[in-house]
Protein backbone atom coordinates (compact mmCIF):
# COMPACT_ATOMS: atom_id res chain seq x y z
CA UNK A 1 0.00 0.00 0.00
CA UNK A 2 2.71 2.33 0.74
CA UNK A 3 4.14 1.90 -2.91
CA UNK A 4 0.86 2.60 -4.29
CA UNK A 5 0.90 6.09 -2.10
CA UNK A 6 3.71 6.76 -3.17
CA UNK A 7 3.35 6.18 -6.96
CA UNK A 8 0.00 8.54 -6.27
CA UNK A 9 1.61 11.15 -4.42
CA UNK A 10 4.21 11.14 -7.79
CA UNK A 11 1.83 11.36 -10.15
CA UNK A 12 -0.07 14.62 -8.54
CA UNK A 13 2.85 16.85 -8.50
CA UNK A 14 3.96 15.42 -11.50
CA UNK A 15 0.38 16.89 -12.95
CA UNK A 16 0.67 19.54 -10.71
CA UNK A 17 3.97 20.97 -11.91
CA UNK A 18 2.70 20.56 -15.58
CA UNK A 19 0.20 22.15 -14.88
CA UNK A 20 1.60 24.99 -12.65
CA UNK A 21 4.27 24.85 -15.85
CA UNK A 22 1.34 25.59 -18.42
CA UNK A 23 0.01 28.29 -16.34
CA UNK A 24 3.04 29.91 -16.74
CA UNK A 25 3.13 29.42 -20.61
CA UNK A 26 -0.66 31.28 -20.49
CA UNK A 27 0.51 34.11 -18.24
CA UNK A 28 3.62 35.41 -20.47
CA UNK A 29 1.44 34.96 -23.25
CA UNK A 30 -1.01 37.08 -21.93
CA UNK A 31 1.17 39.80 -21.13
CA UNK A 32 2.78 39.39 -24.58
CA UNK A 33 -0.53 40.37 -26.51
CA UNK A 34 -0.96 43.25 -23.57
CA UNK A 35 2.41 44.71 -23.88
CA UNK A 36 1.43 47.20 -27.35
CA UNK A 37 -1.42 48.75 -25.06
CA UNK A 38 0.53 48.57 -21.77
CA UNK A 39 3.20 50.26 -23.73
CA UNK A 40 0.39 52.99 -24.63
CA UNK A 41 -0.65 53.80 -21.61
CA UNK A 42 2.75 54.74 -20.08
CA UNK A 43 4.12 56.06 -23.20
CA UNK A 44 1.24 57.72 -24.70
CA UNK A 45 -1.53 58.43 -21.40
CA UNK A 46 -0.01 58.22 -18.06
CA UNK A 47 3.50 59.54 -19.23
CA UNK A 48 2.45 62.32 -20.55
CA UNK A 49 -0.19 63.27 -17.73
CA UNK A 50 2.61 63.14 -14.86
CA UNK A 51 4.71 65.62 -17.28
CA UNK A 52 2.19 67.85 -17.27
CA UNK A 53 1.34 67.53 -13.74
CA UNK A 54 4.49 68.64 -13.30
CA UNK A 55 4.79 71.39 -15.42
CA UNK A 56 1.28 72.38 -13.79
CA UNK A 57 3.41 73.45 -11.03
CA UNK A 58 6.24 75.56 -12.81
CA UNK A 59 6.83 78.49 -14.83
CA UNK A 60 7.57 77.05 -18.67
CA UNK A 61 7.18 79.20 -21.54
CA UNK A 62 8.60 76.27 -23.94
CA UNK A 63 12.09 78.29 -24.40
CA UNK A 64 13.28 77.93 -21.19
CA UNK A 65 13.88 75.18 -18.61
CA UNK A 66 10.92 75.05 -16.19
CA UNK A 67 11.09 77.21 -13.08
CA UNK A 68 9.63 75.99 -10.02
CA UNK A 69 6.37 77.73 -8.69
CA UNK A 70 4.63 75.23 -6.72
CA UNK A 71 0.67 75.70 -6.85
CA UNK A 72 0.79 79.66 -7.85
CA UNK A 73 -0.72 78.37 -11.23
CA UNK A 74 -3.51 76.80 -9.89
CA UNK A 75 -4.50 80.27 -7.06
CA UNK A 76 -4.19 82.57 -10.28
CA UNK A 77 -7.07 81.13 -12.10
CA UNK A 78 -9.43 81.97 -9.05
CA UNK A 79 -8.49 85.93 -10.03
CA UNK A 80 -8.57 85.05 -14.03
CA UNK A 81 -11.98 87.37 -14.77
CA UNK A 82 -11.24 85.29 -18.79
CA UNK A 83 -10.77 81.70 -17.23
CA UNK A 84 -14.45 82.50 -15.24
CA UNK A 85 -16.26 83.58 -18.24
CA UNK A 86 -14.73 80.51 -20.79
CA UNK A 87 -16.53 78.53 -18.07
CA UNK A 88 -19.39 80.13 -17.97
CA UNK A 89 -19.45 79.78 -21.89
CA UNK A 90 -18.24 76.03 -21.91
CA UNK A 91 -21.09 75.51 -19.20
CA UNK A 92 -23.59 76.64 -21.09
CA UNK A 93 -22.73 75.22 -24.38
CA UNK A 94 -23.28 71.89 -22.47
CA UNK A 95 -25.78 72.15 -20.35
CA UNK A 96 -27.75 73.52 -23.43
CA UNK A 97 -26.51 71.26 -26.59
CA UNK A 98 -26.25 68.12 -24.88
CA UNK A 99 -29.60 67.46 -23.77
CA UNK A 100 -31.03 68.89 -26.68
CA UNK A 101 -29.01 66.41 -29.05
CA UNK A 102 -29.85 64.01 -27.30
CA UNK A 103 -33.72 64.51 -27.72
CA UNK A 104 -32.66 64.43 -31.11
CA UNK A 105 -31.48 61.01 -31.29
CA UNK A 106 -33.83 59.24 -29.45
CA UNK A 107 -36.64 61.49 -31.31
CA UNK A 108 -34.92 60.18 -34.75
CA UNK A 109 -34.21 56.71 -33.22
CA UNK A 110 -37.81 55.90 -32.35
CA UNK A 111 -38.64 57.19 -35.66
CA UNK A 112 -36.55 54.98 -37.76
CA UNK A 113 -37.37 52.35 -35.61
CA UNK A 114 -40.78 51.89 -36.75
CA UNK A 115 -39.48 49.46 -39.88
CA UNK A 116 -39.04 52.61 -42.78
CA UNK A 117 -37.90 51.06 -45.56
CA UNK A 118 -34.45 52.01 -46.37
CA UNK A 119 -33.28 51.65 -42.60
CA UNK A 120 -29.71 51.07 -43.50
CA UNK A 121 -29.57 54.28 -45.75
CA UNK A 122 -31.04 56.79 -43.64
CA UNK A 123 -29.42 55.51 -40.83
CA UNK A 124 -25.65 55.68 -42.72
CA UNK A 125 -26.91 59.06 -43.38
CA UNK A 126 -27.99 60.64 -40.14
CA UNK A 127 -24.62 59.08 -38.96
CA UNK A 128 -22.70 60.78 -41.12
CA UNK A 129 -22.52 64.23 -39.03
CA UNK A 130 -20.65 62.61 -36.01
CA UNK A 131 -18.01 61.56 -38.40
CA UNK A 132 -17.49 64.86 -39.48
CA UNK A 133 -19.03 67.30 -37.11
CA UNK A 134 -15.73 67.97 -35.35
CA UNK A 135 -13.32 68.58 -38.35
CA UNK A 136 -12.18 71.64 -39.58
CA UNK A 137 -13.91 71.64 -43.21
CA UNK A 138 -17.33 71.06 -41.00
CA UNK A 139 -16.56 74.33 -38.96
CA UNK A 140 -15.62 76.27 -41.60
CA UNK A 141 -18.44 75.56 -43.82
CA UNK A 142 -20.64 76.37 -40.77
CA UNK A 143 -18.88 79.87 -40.44
CA UNK A 144 -20.02 80.07 -44.44
CA UNK A 145 -23.61 79.14 -43.72
CA UNK A 146 -24.15 81.22 -40.76
CA UNK A 147 -22.03 84.84 -41.88
CA UNK A 148 -23.37 87.91 -43.03
CA UNK A 149 -24.13 87.12 -46.65
CA UNK A 150 -24.22 83.11 -45.90
CA UNK A 151 -26.72 80.61 -46.95
CA UNK A 152 -28.89 80.74 -43.80
CA UNK A 153 -29.09 84.39 -44.38
CA UNK A 154 -29.88 84.31 -47.96
CA UNK A 155 -32.88 81.95 -46.91
CA UNK A 156 -34.42 84.36 -44.60
CA UNK A 157 -34.19 87.27 -46.40
CA UNK A 158 -35.81 85.01 -49.35
CA UNK A 159 -39.08 84.46 -47.49
CA UNK A 160 -39.39 88.48 -46.69
CA UNK A 161 -37.22 88.79 -43.25
CA UNK A 162 -35.44 92.31 -43.60
CA UNK A 163 -31.93 93.02 -42.14
CA UNK A 164 -31.20 89.13 -40.61
CA UNK A 165 -28.39 89.15 -37.38
CA UNK A 166 -25.04 88.65 -38.41
CA UNK A 167 -24.97 85.04 -36.06
CA UNK A 168 -21.55 84.76 -35.39
CA UNK A 169 -20.45 88.69 -35.87
CA UNK A 170 -23.48 89.27 -32.90
CA UNK A 171 -22.47 88.12 -29.24
CA UNK A 172 -25.93 87.34 -28.19
CA UNK A 173 -25.79 84.84 -31.06
CA UNK A 174 -22.42 83.32 -32.14
CA UNK A 175 -22.53 80.61 -29.06
CA UNK A 176 -25.87 79.49 -30.54
CA UNK A 177 -24.49 78.41 -33.95
CA UNK A 178 -21.71 76.88 -32.29
CA UNK A 179 -24.76 74.96 -30.04
CA UNK A 180 -26.45 74.13 -33.14
CA UNK A 181 -23.53 72.42 -34.91
CA UNK A 182 -22.92 70.22 -31.75
CA UNK A 183 -26.85 69.14 -31.83
CA UNK A 184 -26.64 68.42 -35.77
CA UNK A 185 -23.81 65.86 -34.72
CA UNK A 186 -26.72 63.43 -33.46
CA UNK A 187 -25.70 60.35 -35.13
CA UNK A 188 -23.72 58.45 -32.83
CA UNK A 189 -25.57 58.85 -29.82
CA UNK A 190 -28.66 57.81 -32.52
CA UNK A 191 -27.40 54.39 -33.66
CA UNK A 192 -27.16 54.00 -30.05
CA UNK A 193 -30.36 54.20 -29.09
CA UNK A 194 -31.40 52.72 -32.32
CA UNK A 195 -29.81 49.51 -31.04
CA UNK A 196 -31.07 49.78 -27.73
CA UNK A 197 -34.67 50.31 -29.01
CA UNK A 198 -34.35 46.82 -30.82
CA UNK A 199 -33.36 45.06 -27.64
CA UNK A 200 -36.90 46.08 -25.67
CA UNK A 201 -38.92 43.27 -26.26
CA UNK A 202 -42.25 43.97 -28.31
CA UNK A 203 -44.51 42.18 -25.59
CA UNK A 204 -44.41 44.36 -23.22
CA UNK A 205 -46.21 46.75 -25.92
CA UNK A 206 -48.08 44.34 -26.72
CA UNK A 207 -49.52 43.76 -23.42
CA UNK A 208 -49.79 47.76 -23.00
CA UNK A 209 -51.86 47.59 -25.97
CA UNK A 210 -54.47 45.38 -24.43
CA UNK A 211 -54.47 47.45 -21.29
CA UNK A 212 -55.33 50.53 -23.11
CA UNK A 213 -52.13 52.26 -22.62
CA UNK A 214 -51.84 55.13 -24.80
CA UNK A 215 -48.36 55.61 -27.03
CA UNK A 216 -47.16 58.30 -24.65
CA UNK A 217 -47.90 56.26 -21.50
CA UNK A 218 -45.95 53.31 -23.28
CA UNK A 219 -42.76 55.85 -24.14
CA UNK A 220 -42.69 56.55 -20.72
CA UNK A 221 -43.70 53.65 -18.88
CA UNK A 222 -41.87 51.47 -20.99
CA UNK A 223 -39.36 52.56 -23.39
CA UNK A 224 -37.30 55.44 -21.47
CA UNK A 225 -37.39 52.95 -17.53
CA UNK A 226 -35.67 49.97 -20.10
CA UNK A 227 -34.26 52.57 -22.10
CA UNK A 228 -32.53 53.97 -19.46
CA UNK A 229 -28.99 52.68 -18.92
CA UNK A 230 -28.51 53.31 -23.02
CA UNK A 231 -29.44 57.12 -22.04
CA UNK A 232 -26.98 57.07 -19.41
CA UNK A 233 -24.18 55.98 -21.87
CA UNK A 234 -24.92 58.30 -24.17
CA UNK A 235 -25.70 61.42 -21.67
CA UNK A 236 -21.77 60.51 -20.05
CA UNK A 237 -19.87 60.30 -23.37
CA UNK A 238 -21.56 62.98 -24.91
CA UNK A 239 -21.14 65.30 -21.69
CA UNK A 240 -17.30 64.28 -21.86
CA UNK A 241 -17.40 64.98 -25.74
CA UNK A 242 -19.22 68.77 -25.12
CA UNK A 243 -16.45 69.72 -22.47
CA UNK A 244 -14.01 68.89 -24.92
CA UNK A 245 -15.15 70.71 -27.86
CA UNK A 246 -12.31 73.24 -29.43
CA UNK A 247 -12.26 73.04 -33.56
CA UNK A 248 -15.53 74.50 -33.89
CA UNK A 249 -14.93 77.49 -31.99
CA UNK A 250 -11.45 78.72 -33.09
CA UNK A 251 -12.54 78.04 -36.67
CA UNK A 252 -16.06 80.09 -36.26
CA UNK A 253 -13.84 82.81 -34.04
CA UNK A 254 -10.82 82.69 -36.46
CA UNK A 255 -8.94 81.69 -33.38
CA UNK A 256 -10.15 84.91 -30.86
CA UNK A 257 -12.90 83.43 -28.93
CA UNK A 258 -14.83 86.41 -30.44
CA UNK A 259 -16.78 88.21 -30.60
CA UNK A 260 -16.58 89.67 -27.44
CA UNK A 261 -15.17 85.95 -25.63
CA UNK A 262 -18.78 84.72 -26.71
CA UNK A 263 -17.41 81.47 -28.40
CA UNK A 264 -14.39 81.31 -25.59
CA UNK A 265 -14.85 77.42 -24.76
CA UNK A 266 -12.47 76.88 -21.91
CA UNK A 267 -10.64 74.48 -24.02
CA UNK A 268 -9.39 77.84 -26.55
CA UNK A 269 -8.50 79.86 -23.56
CA UNK A 270 -6.13 77.20 -22.81
CA UNK A 271 -4.62 77.05 -26.21
CA UNK A 272 -4.12 80.53 -26.17
CA UNK A 273 -2.58 80.56 -23.05
CA UNK A 274 -0.78 77.59 -23.88
CA UNK A 275 0.61 78.37 -27.39
CA UNK A 276 -0.45 82.08 -27.70
CA UNK A 277 1.05 83.37 -24.49
CA UNK A 278 3.51 80.69 -23.83
CA UNK A 279 2.60 80.08 -20.16
CA UNK A 280 2.34 76.12 -20.40
CA UNK A 281 2.49 75.88 -16.85
CA UNK A 282 -0.35 77.71 -16.46
CA UNK A 283 -2.32 76.28 -19.62
CA UNK A 284 -1.35 72.80 -18.14
CA UNK A 285 -2.61 73.87 -14.74
CA UNK A 286 -6.18 74.48 -16.66
CA UNK A 287 -6.14 71.26 -18.46
CA UNK A 288 -5.82 69.75 -14.96
CA UNK A 289 -8.99 71.67 -13.38
CA UNK A 290 -10.74 70.40 -16.65
CA UNK A 291 -10.30 66.95 -16.02
CA UNK A 292 -11.34 67.80 -12.07
CA UNK A 293 -14.41 69.17 -13.55
CA UNK A 294 -14.93 66.21 -16.01
CA UNK A 295 -14.42 64.04 -13.18
CA UNK A 296 -16.95 65.66 -11.49
CA UNK A 297 -19.87 65.35 -13.56
CA UNK A 298 -19.13 62.01 -14.32
CA UNK A 299 -19.32 61.05 -10.88
CA UNK A 300 -22.04 63.02 -10.68
CA UNK A 301 -23.80 61.21 -13.21
CA UNK A 302 -22.97 57.81 -11.50
CA UNK A 303 -23.84 58.60 -8.17
CA UNK A 304 -27.70 59.85 -9.92
CA UNK A 305 -28.27 56.79 -11.84
CA UNK A 306 -28.76 54.76 -8.80
CA UNK A 307 -32.30 56.93 -8.87
CA UNK A 308 -33.56 56.96 -12.50
CA UNK A 309 -31.13 54.05 -14.27
CA UNK A 310 -32.67 50.64 -14.44
CA UNK A 311 -31.29 47.51 -14.97
CA UNK A 312 -32.52 43.97 -15.88
CA UNK A 313 -31.42 42.73 -12.48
Amino acid sequence: MSALSEIRSLSRAGRSDFTSEANKKEERAAYLFLLPWLAGLVLITAGPMLVSLYISLTDYNLLQAPNWVGTDNYTQMFSDERLKNSLGVTFIYVFISVPIQLAAALGLAIALNYGMRGLSFYRSVYYLPSLLGGSVAIAVLWRQLFGTSGLVNQGLEAIGVANPPAWISDPSTALGTLITLNVWTFGAPMVIFLAGLRQIPTMYYEAASVDGASQLRQFWRITLPLLSPIIFFNLVLQIIHAFQAFTQAFIVSGGTGGPSDSTMFFTLYLYQMGFGNFQMGYASAMAWLLLIIVGAFTAINFAASRYWVFYDD
